[in-house]
């Protein structure tokens, strides 16, 4: 088992910070030296495959504050400072197999912004708490209780989410065959009026086909590039729709293959 207590150093000095009994699906480390308070740390899905608990995610204070939100004086602050900071950090790895951080948020109880000193103490330690957190011999276990606590919400949104993405697929998909026949209308009136412009000059004639925004020529050169655009939008909403849908079936089959006590394979260490 990894030693439960770390140094970390930062802008503002070190920071010790010291690991409680674990929890089901998390550690809370409490802090001392240049910064005091807790920071919470659990397992989470990875930022870009939200079917995949590969991630450990830091929160400020003594709660997962995607959950809960920590009361203003629960929240760390610095030695010598009143100020409390909420926000959290993630950490995963790329696609390269390098560790990447993802920071969400770090505000003061007071909803302002932190200086650039102090965001970088507040990093600092959120990611030395969710390093040490990710080289703990007991990760698989919070793992995989923060699959079983995420995963009922997550299918409830990626459900959701299929279901939005298909009909934003289906308008744009009709918008695109109206336009496609609002087009071919136009361009049969622009015909009409191109022969008897042949037959018969006329100045109103000559302002309907003249190359102009509100010309019936300009009418259609604007029916040709939306066409297109809705057809691409319509085929981004239905790769969408099918990624959420991969996620959730990915997410079920999870469920139904891991009876209680399996272990889940470790993320790797940063």
């Amino acid at each position: 088992m990894t030693s439960p207590s770390l140094t970390i150093d930062t802008p503002a000095g070190p920071v010790r910070a010291t690991a409680g009994p674990r929890e089901a699906d998390a550690v809370v480390f409490e802090l001392g030296g240049a910064m005091r308070g807790s920071v919470h740390v659990t397992g989470t899905t990875h930022p870009r495959y939200w079917d995949q608990f590969t991630a450990v995610r830091a929160c400020l204070g003594p709660v997962n504050a995607f959950k809960d939100t920590a009361p203003d004086d629960a929240l760390p602050r610095l030695a010598r400072s009143r100020t409390g900071y909420r926000g959290s950090l993630t950490l995963y790895r790329d696609n390269t197999d390098r560790p990447q951080v993802s920071v969400y948020s770090l505000l003061s109880a007071a909803d302002q912004s932190p200086s650039q000193k102090t965001e970088a103490v507040l990093t600092a330690v959120l990611r030395g708490c969710a390093e040490h957190v990710a080289q703990r011999s007991d990760l698989p276990e919070i793992m995989e209780a923060s699959r079983q606590r995420d995963t009922p919400g997550l299918l409830r949104f990626l459900t959701w989410s299929v279901a939005y993405h298909q009909a934003q697929a289906a308008r744009l998909e009709d918008e695109a065959r109206a336009a496609l026949s609002a087009q071919r209308a136009a361009q049969a009136a622009w015909r009409t009026a191109a022969r008897w412009l042949a037959l018969c000059p006329h100045p109103v004639l000559l302002l309907i086909l003249a190359d102009r925004p509100d010309s019936l020529t300009g009418r259609i050169r604007g029916l040709q590039s939306w066409v297109p655009g809705c057809v691409d939008a319509a085929a981004e909403e239905r790769e969408r729709a099918r990624r959420a849908q991969a996620e959730v079936d990915s997410l079920r089959a999870q469920q139904r293959r891991r009876p209680r006590g399996h272990r889940p394979a470790m993320v790797a260490a940063p």
